[in-house]
Order: structure tokens, then sequence, then C-alpha cells
């Protein structure tokens, strides 16, 4: 009896290792799946809203100014993954060729579900950037493909794609020397407070812009 129960225990210890383990592997699938959905949200942001802004200065029409988005969000979002690597040391080449590969699913989904929101919000598009509505409008749109965008990553990920080609890395230290050194590679944090910080400052100025008219 004494045995069966020293089994018993085992067992149950062994199950509940493979428990825990289990739910450490899905946290971390799970933290590295919102960093890389961050990470391409603040190269599409970035993208979108440069976009959306020259679009509407130069007054074109809705599908160009949605092209134009789409493309300078591709632009940023390779962009902002390939410096970090080509300052580690990698060949532009190699760098770029890792990070289409990493990247183009995850900013695809973003763009079509962020442009999708944009178009069904009343006025968004059309709002103009001294419009409360454009800046609340992006918000929303930029929130959702962030959302829908998770599941793509973390998808990847579990089968070791997407950012998980790039994951390995990321924890290279920086080149130090010749001409590497120079790149920028600011951190997901510093882009994601900078893009807030920018459109907040969007709304607040339509909003005094409504305001006083």
């Amino acid at each position: 009896m004494e045995h069966a129960h020293t089994d018993h225990h085992d067992h149950a210890t062994h199950e509940d290792e493979q428990h825990d383990h289990a739910g450490h592997d899905m946290g971390g699938i799970n933290r590295m799946a919102w960093s890389a959905t961050l990470h391409c949200l603040t190269g599409c942001a970035v993208g979108e809203i440069l976009g959306l802004m020259i679009g509407t200065a130069l007054g074109l029409g809705n599908v160009w100014t949605i092209a134009l988005a789409v493309g300078l969000a591709f632009l940023f979002g390779y962009s902002f993954s390939t410096l970090p690597l080509v300052r580690t040391g990698l060949g532009i080449g190699a760098a770029l060729s890792i990070v289409f590969a990493a990247d183009t699913l995850s900013i695809l989904t973003m763009e079509v579900v962020d442009n999708l929101v944009m178009a069904v919000i009343p006025g968004a598009m059309d709002a103009g950037l001294v419009n409360p509505i454009f800046w609340i409008g992006m918000t929303i749109a930029l929130a959702v493909a962030a959302v829908a965008a998770f599941p793509v990553n973390r998808y990847l990920l579990q089968r070791g794609k997407g950012h998980a080609l790039t994951h390995e890395h990321h924890g290279a230290d920086p080149v130090t020397t010749g001409w590497r050194r120079f790149v920028p590679a600011p951190a997901t944090s510093t882009l994601v407070a900078v893009i807030l910080a920018f459109m907040i400052g969007g709304l607040v100025v339509s909003v005094a812009e409504a305001l006083g008219a």
C-alpha cells in the first residue's frame, strides 16, 4: 500500500510539473505574440498615419489614400524590423529575407483589418486631420487590427515561424564599430510611446479646433 501511494504521489507530481511547464510555455508564447504584434503595429501605425496625412494634404481620393497608407505601412513595418538585425551585424539582404518571411502575414492582417474598420466608421476616411473623428477612428482601427493580428502571430510562433525567425537575433549584442553603430534601433516601447503621444496630440488639436470653430 505504501509503495502504491508513493507511485501515485510521484505520478501526480509529474503531472503537476508538466502542467506548470505547459502553462509557462503558454505564457511565454503569449508574451512573444503580443511583443511581435506591438512591433508590427508601430510600423503600421506610422505608415497609416503618414499615408492618410499625405493623402489628405494632397486631396487624393480614398482609394489612392488607402493604397499610399498601406504601402507606407509595409515600408515602415519592414524597416523597423530590419534595422535592429542590421545593427547586430546581419547583411541587409539577409535581414530583409528574414523580415519578409517573419512580418508579411502579420502586417497584411493589420492592414486589411485597419482599413476595413476605418471604412466602416462613418466619416472617418473623409474627416480630415483636424477632425476628432479621424483620430478616434484611427485609434479604434489600430486597436482592432492589433487584436486581429495577435492570434496570427501566436500561430506562427508556435510553428517556429513569424517573429520566431528574428527572435534569436534580438538577443545579440549590437555592433559598436563601423557604420553599423549608427544604425538606429529604437525599442518597441519607445516607438509605441511616441505614436501614442502623437495621436493624443492630434486628437487634442482637432478637439480644440472643433471647439474654436
